[in-house]
């Protein structure tokens, strides 16, 4: 009981509800006999094909989650065997052969899933559906009844797994809109659950092995997702990791840079595809530095007008860089352009207002904003709200309004966890004289001609 020692004492009484309500409900139909309608041959077997699948889930990107096709035997067992069967079978969960599963989880598993069951059984029901082996010529009328049920199971297995990850703090933050997407591909995998039961009308029970093979398609396309996701973010990390070994003071740049600019992104609305696209932009924007000499990126003193122009190629370099990442889409109008201005006097192009792209005004904010919230060689990290007054006085000269309000409330509504401290490496001097930044709005970088 590890596990539970380590949970907050929210987290722990949400369990301790969770648990005491899915029993409530198995306790209360058996009060009533609403266990005695129940065909135990069929349950037995829907029991059989949930565990199968809830044992081998396929691992997200949350900490210790995962997700599984088990739902589809579960809302079979809605049809088949009622809201009573279909929480039994729900409770099966605290029996994954999953290896690692604390005891905790199993019972947490084991609850939710029995609530759902039971819920979508209840709804399965109210709609007209009758539970038991459906009639071929009348299976038509299963569908609305079925439909309502996934409407149901689905969105409260996501919402009861939500809020225990959030108060166990295994996530920061719910990704909604991630989760938005997911819950959309798990009610198109729900209609498994209705071909099971169609199946189960003509072949008994060996639909559950028929439909074995599909639901471990799905397993696998999950899986397939996921993984590419994974080597994606390897990818961006790996060359995140490369610009950033070319100045300590920038080390977590690239992640809080792309942290801000997903903000922003959703406070405007952004969908789930350019949200990613967006967070791939913020990690990658100073990708061109890898083409700026490093004494440059690191001189004290104002800039030659050659090394100027070094710094300003900067996003073009990183254009370059990253062409051939299919995957990055978007990204790359706002790596080309995240240092445009919004009067139209910034770089590469002198793009001005609407013509700079979205991508590149959202990360243009971001950028800014972290860098003067960050310590420099020649001075230390400024407060966020110190921060946040220069963005407003930017605002419409350097930066988008619209993008400033909007990362202005987000971080007012979710607030800004500001970096450690850079201990300075062994052997350097951390210098006094103020130099060069720019990312810093505060701090422009002066130019001296060579005439």
């Amino acid at each position: 009981m590890a596990a539970l020692r380590g949970l907050p004492w929210y987290a722990k009484l949400y369990l301790t509800a969770v648990i005491a309500v899915a029993f409530g409900l198995l306790g209360h139909g058996l009060a009533v006999g609403r266990f005695e309608r129940v065909d135990w041959s069929t349950l037995l077997v829907l029991a059989l094909l949930f565990l199968v699948c809830e044992s081998v889930p396929t691992l997200l990107n949350v900490k210790q989650a995962a997700i599984s096709v088990s739902f589809s035997a579960a809302l079979a067992a809605v049809v088949l065997v009622g809201p009573p069967g279909a929480a039994l079978v729900g409770m099966t969960a605290v029996f994954s052969v999953r290896p690692g599963l604390a005891l905790t989880k199993r019972l947490f598993n084991g609850a939710q899933f029995t609530i759902c069951g039971y819920a979508a059984g209840e709804v399965f029901v109210r709609l007209g559906g009758v539970a038991g082996v459906p009639e071929i010529e009348n299976f038509e009328e299963l569908i609305l009844p079925f439909a309502g049920a996934a409407a149901v199971y689905v969105p409260l297995n996501f919402a009861l797994i939500a809020v225990m990850l959030s108060l166990a703090a295994q996530v920061d933050r719910v990704p909604v809109r991630g989760m938005v997407q997911l819950l959309a591909s798990y009610l198109g995998y729900a209609t498994f659950g209705l071909l099971i039961a169609g199946l189960w009308a003509t072949v008994q029970s060996i639909s559950a092995v028929l439909v074995l093979l599909p639901l471990f398609v799905a397993r696998w396309a999950f899986g397939q997702y996921l993984a590419q996701q994974r080597s994606y973010d390897a990818t961006i990390a790996a060359l995140c990791q490369a610009v950033e070994t070319k100045d300590y003071y920038t080390r977590g740049h690239c992640t809080r840079v792309s942290l801000a600019s997903t903000m922003i992104a959703e406070e405007i609305g952004m969908g789930p595809e350019r949200l990613r696209a967006i967070r791939y932009a913020g990690m990658l924007h100073d990708v061109g530095k890898l083409g700026v000499p490093t004494k440059v990126l690191q001189k004290e003193g104002p800039l030659t007008e050659e090394e100027y122009a070094a710094i300003q190629l900067h996003p073009m370099r990183g254009l370059e860089i990253v062409r051939g990442i299919d995957f990055l889409d978007e990204a790359f109008a706002g790596i080309m352009h995240h240092h445009e201005r919004h009067d139209g006097t910034g770089y590469p192009m002198g793009l001005a207002g609407d013509e700079i792209p979205e991508f590149a005004r959202i990360i243009a904010v971001a950028d800014a904003f972290d860098s003067m919230t960050s310590d420099r060689s020649y001075r230390g990290a400024r407060p966020v709200p110190v921060a946040i007054e220069e963005l407003r006085k930017a605002a419409g000269t350097q930066f988008d309004p619209v993008m400033v309000a909007a990362f202005v409330k987000a971080v007012e509504r979710d607030g800004w966890e500001a970096p450690r401290k850079v201990p300075v490496p062994p052997g350097e001097e951390a210098e006094t004289v103020v130099i060069k930044d720019h990312d810093d709005p505060t701090t422009p970088i002066q130019v001296v001609s060579e005439r």
